[in-house]
């Protein structure tokens, strides 16, 4: 598939409703509208494809960027890479879909900890993103790795960013679901925090309190 094709298909496959509500959660750049399950559906077809992936970021298109991270192969992705990517992001969306793409490389906790130092909301959301992914995922790494990251958390949360104080609160979460050690700790910090402030828009996502939802992932676990 051709960038053209690629960018056709992907107009083809756009609302104006989708529009309407990409818009709402931030999305002001150029882009066509495209649900995410377009978009997985389109994957499957195409798969990896990071030559195309390259392109499509280049466009500068909302829907192409964040397809461009479904198909791009993270065995490639290179820290320039990756360093010049972070500097494109723009809002919460495509940080996410972003972040999931850094997480399945190899540079997902070098990344992470370089990125949560940002004076940036973007790059700092996608370092936390990444904290709570290495929190979920990464089983090589030490409990006492996160223990540090908790201090961050409950000194800093309520005075930085909007979306940074959304994904440090998700980190919290995903920190206090690792393990037993872990979610005491957590929820210690949950309790200091108290409920976080995160401006959604003219959207109905709510910020989840952290320690109610912490208890309800160890009950999953339980049961």
């Amino acid at each position: 598939m051709t960038t053209e094709s690629a960018l056709a298909e992907l107009e083809a496959l756009g609302t104006a409703q989708n529009r309407k509500v990409y818009a709402r959660h931030g999305v002001d750049r150029p882009q066509f509208g495209v649900s995410f399950g377009n978009l997985n559906t389109l994957k499957k077809q195409i798969k990896k494809n990071h030559a195309l992936a390259l392109e499509l970021w280049q466009s500068g298109n909302h829907d192409a960027r964040v397809f461009a991270t479904m198909i791009a192969d993270p065995k490639q992705a290179d820290e320039a890479l990756l360093d010049a990517w972070v500097q494109d992001l723009d809002n919460y969306v495509i940080t996410d879909a972003f972040s999931t793409f850094v997480g399945k490389t190899s540079l997902a906790q070098a990344k992470a900890e370089v990125w949560i130092q940002a004076d940036n909301e973007w790059t700092e959301q996608a370092g936390w993103n990444l904290i709570a992914h290495l929190a979920l995922k990464d089983q090589a790494l030490p409990n006492d790795y996160f223990e540090p990251l908790l201090g961050v958390i409950e000194r800093e949360i309520h005075t930085q960013k909007n979306r940074v104080r959304y994904a440090m609160n998700n980190a919290l979460i995903a920190i206090g679901s690792r393990s037993t050690t872990l979610k005491a700790q957590a929820l210690s910090a949950a309790d200091a925090i108290g409920a976080v402030e995160v401006d959604h828009g003219e959207t109905g996502c709510k910020t989840p309190l952290a320690a109610p939802y912490i208890e309800k992932v160890w009950a999953r676990k339980k049961g």
